[in-house]
């Protein structure tokens, strides 16, 4: 298989669901990874989910723009990460370097997916982090991304790449820690709102992946994550809007939570 760079949107056929509901299966598994040790990880995660799932598995590696960019100025330097050296960051060898993440994950899927069956294809863009992703992304997929993968690239969860892409998605969001180690079938915990409040619908391939569905009650953000401390296993669903009152409340509460996180519409 060779990664493909691909300027276009692809839209898969055959999403449906009735009227008001998600739909019922994932169109792919799609997953903004890179080739850290992060990034590999939260691979096993998604060809795991996709197999599952019966469903396609698409990942995505998107050679950042404004990296790029920023390597033209004069004064950018990059500090080795294992000699501590500081050097001079150039274009041609931050190309190279991502040209040799995007070969070893393309070697890492392949590894990933053998003898499993799943559909799979990398595609390799170049461009802003967020846009290209939600270029790729229609409502019927799930969306897996490697949280301290992610982080390592671009900063800070609680900063624009990882907050813009969890809460414009139109689809689930899996947003996976990968000191979890291999997905867990223990209990989808679906955080749920006060009295008058709907709990978020839970998308049959989810509470099939997860089992049994556990309500936690909504708290105020340093208790919840308290509480999701104790948990090994599973994964909490909680909808868009309630995540972004947690993070509006504690910035950083995504990294304080070791469960993965699935975020609904």
């Amino acid at each position: 298989m060779t990664p493909h760079r691909d300027r276009s949107p692809t839209r898969p056929a055959g999403i449906a669901g009735r009227e008001g509901e998600l739909p019922l299966a994932a169109a792919r598994v799609l997953a903004l990874l890179d080739a850290s040790r992060f990034g590999l990880a939260a691979l096993g995660a998604a060809v795991h989910v996709a197999e599952r799932q019966g469903r396609e598995l698409l990942v995505l590696y998107v050679e950042d723009q404004d990296l790029l960019l920023s390597a033209a100025f004069p004064f950018a330097r990059e500090i080795g990460g294992y000699s501590g050296r500081v050097r001079r960051l150039s274009v041609a060898g931050l190309e190279a370097g991502l040209a040799r993440q995007g070969e070893q994950l393309r070697r890492a899927l392949e590894l990933a997916v053998a003898g499993r069956g799943v559909r799979h294809s990398l595609c390799v863009r170049r461009g802003r982090v967020v846009e290209e992703t939600l270029s790729l992304t229609v409502p019927g997929d799930l969306l897996l991304l490697g949280k301290a993968g992610l982080t390592g690239r671009t900063g800070a969860w609680q900063g624009s790449t990882g907050r813009g892409l969890i809460l414009a998605a139109p689809c689930p969001v899996v947003i996976w820690d990968e000191a979890q180690g291999a997905v867990s079938t223990g209990p989808l915990r679906v955080l749920t709102p006060g009295i008058d409040g709907e709990p978020p619908p839970v998308p049959d391939p989810l509470s099939a992946l997860f089992g049994a569905v556990e309500p936690i009650p909504r708290a105020d953000a340093a208790s919840l994550a308290r509480r999701l401390a104790v948990f090994r296993g599973g994964a909490l669903l909680l909808r868009r809007d309630d995540l972004r009152v947690l993070m509006d409340e504690v910035p950083d509460w995504l990294s304080r939570v070791t469960i993965p996180v699935i975020v609904v519409p």
